[in-house]
C-alpha cells in the first residue's frame, strides 16, 4: 500500500496517544469540510483519503474492544458522509463537535 503519511505508517503513529491520533484525523476531516465549502471536490476527496489512511493506522494501533469499535464506527461514518448517502445524518457541525475535544485534549497533554 502506498501511504501519504510514510513516516507515520513506519511506526511513529503508534507512539502517539489516541487523543493525538484522533486530533490529527480531525484535522484532515476539517480540511475536507473546508474544501467542500469552497466547492473543490478534488482537494476534499484527497483530505478524506488522508483521514481514512490515518483511521486505518489507528485501527492497527488501538488496543481494547471499546476503542476499536469507536474508531471503526468513525471510519464508517466518514465514508458514509463524504462518499456515501449520509445514512447517519452527519453534518459539518457534528463532525467539528466530535473532533474538537480530541484537539483540546491532545494540546493539553503535550
Amino acid at each position: 500500500m502506498s501511504y501519504q503519511h510514510k513516516d507515520l505508517a513506519a511506526g511513529r503513529w503508534k507512539e502517539l496517544t489516541l487523543c493525538a491520533q484522533m486530533a490529527n484525523i480531525g484535522s484532515e476531516v476539517e480540511r475536507a469540510l473546508n474544501w467542500q465549502v469552497k466547492q473543490n471536490p478534488a482537494y476534499s476527496r484527497r483530505a478524506v483519503e488522508r483521514a481514512l489512511e490515518l483511521l486505518d493506522l489507528t485501527l492497527d494501533s488501538v488496543s481494547g474492544l471499546p476503542r476499536l469499535k469507536e474508531v471503526a464506527r468513525v471510519r464508517e461514518a466518514v465514508v458514509d458522509f463524504f462518499m456515501g448517502s449520509n445514512e447517519f445524518g452527519s453534518t459539518d457541525a457534528s463532525w467539528r463537535k466530535y473532533f474538537l475535544p480530541f484537539t483540546y485534549a491532545a494540546r493539553r497533554l503535550r
